[in-house]
């Protein structure tokens, strides 16, 4: 079959995010062809190169969602609009801008989330950064923002949104010039209205020239997707995602705007898969990237993220999410649970082989010998509580060494028995007894890598630790110095219990998180919704030689004889 993989800032650049399971993904689906479809956030990410791509990697299409409109817009300029496409766009720009100017009635997130009162984003932070197990409430508190009076029940927001976006797609698609149009004065004069209009967020009551167009800026950097020409038609030379069967995008963002028009358009199926929620990433980081921005962008842009990403969520055929924490996001955002299917990201296994099933004695650079029963590993950066915790540890046992993978701060001096490492290695794992980990804010894959060599393991109960390591490692309440020490000495002074423990974490990342086995889910996904899709009339690929199988033209039907006339003597 024939994938398009849609990116936002990641696969194929090698400067860019989620670009490692990406290439794993293309390179262990080598029978199927793939078509990536990239938007870049920048001119140093494109400066930094590609992945080298494999054979399958049929073609490789980009677009920028920085900077100026690009000259060579599709279709006619906004200054040749006629007093028809005027209107349509008024009217469709007008349902997208009263959807994101309204009061959010309820749902994950919304115009008062960051932008909001700080109590709401605060929450937002507090629960998002200490990764609880139930994080949802992070997306509660950052909904919170509504205002009395007449608002918009939460369905009609989002028909509203959708209407909007998918109106101003199709404007797009046979006029063109939808980025000029977006930087218009007609649309500042819409968007002016719509946050001065009755049930609009009080944020963006206030609203000034100056945001007006920051926000038509970001409006148009954000919708450039819709205006690109990668959605060629049957007898188009170059049919874009047309042509694919399947189209695979990385998030939930401006990267599925292709996605949800090829499905408009020509009924390919949508797969969206996150290891990390683009809404949750932009609440956790708005408060230090938006410092200067005043308070009404900031609520209109939080609302456009929200409902593009409930937009996407309903209209995706299957959604993957990467973890239990970021399923739950995904729910409370909009995604129905009979279409979530977890599926974790892949790890290689074979640099840690030889460590995992001591096939070798690797030492580690000071020479210690493997698991010498008195090293902790720390990876992450350091935190204030490790250091209590260490000093504990090297009350009761004394010959207990630290080893920090990590530059140390500038200016401070370790610690007695602390060392520090630059970068992790198998041999690293293998130099030390117990492994411990900080909070991550994302799915702890240097903890996996330590459960591939066969190391017990320490970490806080924070994110997806405990959905990592199960019953397999120990899991400490995050910031607890004493519970970490306790723990630490646990394991130090039980070898037995440190060798079972890192036998049953390297059983479960072979089981669980191999890169065979992410790529294997997804193979089985690929079938299952091409299985369920609809059978395209629109025409074979030219360029595919018998592209089109002979069964799917209809038999030859023969008309009936007609009836002889009554002056030939025959009844």
């Amino acid at each position: 079959m024939r994938v398009g993989l849609l990116t936002e800032g990641g696969y194929p650049y090698a400067a860019g995010e989620g670009g490692e399971w990406c290439d794993q993904l293309v390179r262990g689906l080598d029978q199927h062809d793939f078509e990536v479809y990239a938007l870049s956030r920048g001119a140093r990410q494109e400066r930094g190169g590609w992945y080298g791509l494999p054979k399958q990697v049929r073609r490789v299409r980009t677009a920028p969602l920085w900077g100026d409109p690009p000259e060579g817009d599709t279709g006619r300029a906004y200054g040749a609009y006629g007093r028809r496409e005027r209107q349509r766009f008024e009217e469709h720009f007008g349902e997208l801008a009263a959807a994101i100017c309204a009061t959010d009635a309820g749902g994950a997130g919304g115009a008062g989330g960051p932008a909001g009162a700080g109590g709401s984003e605060g929450a937002a932070e507090a629960s998002g950064a200490a990764g609880a197990p139930d994080d949802s409430g992070a997306a509660d508190a950052a909904g919170t923002g509504g205002a009395e009076g007449a608002a918009p029940s939460a369905e009609g927001q989002a028909y509203r949104f959708a209407e909007g976006l998918h109106g101003l797609a199709d404007l797009a698609r046979e006029a063109g010039g939808l980025g000029a149009a977006l930087r218009s004065e007609q649309a500042l004069r819409t968007l002016e209205a719509a946050c001065r209009a009755p049930g609009a967020h009080p944020a963006a009551s206030g609203i000034r020239v100056a945001d007006l167009l920051a926000v038509s800026a970001f409006l148009e950097r954000a919708l450039r997707p819709l205006s690109l020409d990668w959605y060629g038609a049957a007898g188009d030379h170059d049919r874009g995602l047309a042509a694919v069967d399947l189209c695979h995008a990385t998030s939930a963002g401006p990267a599925a705007l292709p996605g949800l028009l090829a499905k408009r358009f020509f009924g390919t199926p949508l797969l969206v898969t996150e290891y990390e929620v683009r809404l949750r990433a932009y609440y956790l980081n708005s408060a230090a990237g938006s410092a200067g921005l005043p308070l009404a962008v900031r609520t209109l842009i939080s609302s456009f993220h929200r409902l593009l990403s409930a937009e996407v969520y309903g209209r995706a055929d299957l959604i993957t999410p990467g973890d239990a924490r970021v399923r739950r996001w995904q729910e409370r955002c909009g995604a129905a649970r009979e279409r979530l299917r977890t599926v974790h990201p892949g790890v290689d296994e074979r640099p840690y082989e030889a460590v995992g099933e001591g096939a070798e004695d690797p030492r580690g650079p000071s020479g210690a010998p493997l698991d010498d029963g008195r090293t902790l590993l720390w990876l992450g950066r350091p935190e204030p509580h490790l250091w209590d915790a260490f000093a504990s540890v090297r009350a009761a046992e004394p010959g207990t060494a630290l080893r920090v993978v990590g530059a140390p701060e500038p200016g401070a001096e370790p610690p007695d028995g602390v060392t520090y490492e630059e970068t992790v290695r198998p041999e690293t794992y293998a130099a030390g007894s117990v492994v411990l980990a900080g909070a991550a804010d994302a799915f702890p894959l240097p903890l996996v890598e330590a459960m591939f060599c066969g190391r017990a393991t320490v970490a806080p109960d924070a994110c997806a630790v405990r959905e990592a390591v199960g019953g397999t490692g120990l899991v400490v309440p995050p910031g607890d110095a004493g519970a970490l020490a306790t723990a630490c000495l646990d394991l130090l002074r039980d070898p037995g219990r440190r060798a079972r423990l890192g036998a049953a974490a390297r059983e479960r990342a072979l089981e669980l998180f191999t890169v065979e086995r992410h790529v294997t889910a997804f193979r089985g996904i690929y079938l299952e919704l091409i299985s369920r899709a609809p059978v395209r009339q629109d025409g074979s690929d030219p360029s595919v030689p018998f592209g089109r199988a002979a069964g799917e033209h209809p038999p030859l039907t023969w008309s009936p004889r007609a009836a002889s006339p009554t002056w030939a003597g025959r009844p």
